[in-house]
């Protein structure tokens, strides 16, 4: 029964390894890596304001409220 578990962990390795994707290096040079740093940023809000680049959901009125039902 070892020698069956030991085989069957043996085939998992091997087909985990063949999943693994190496990554590539960064050949980029450094005013390649700030000119992406730059492109990236949020360009409006406070600089210190965590929530800057974050957008806030329509608000939106359909009509069914309770103000509708009071005015009917």
């Amino acid at each position: 029964m070892d020698k069956r578990l030991a085989k069957r962990h043996k085939r998992q390795v091997t087909r985990a390894r063949e999943q693994v994707k190496i990554s590539e290096p960064d050949v980029r040079t450094p005013e390649q890596l700030k000119a992406a740093r730059e492109a990236t940023r949020p360009s409006a809000g406070r600089p210190n304001d965590p929530q800057a680049h974050y957008t806030n959901p329509a608000i939106r009125n359909s009509g069914t409220g309770r103000a509708a039902k009071a005015d009917a």
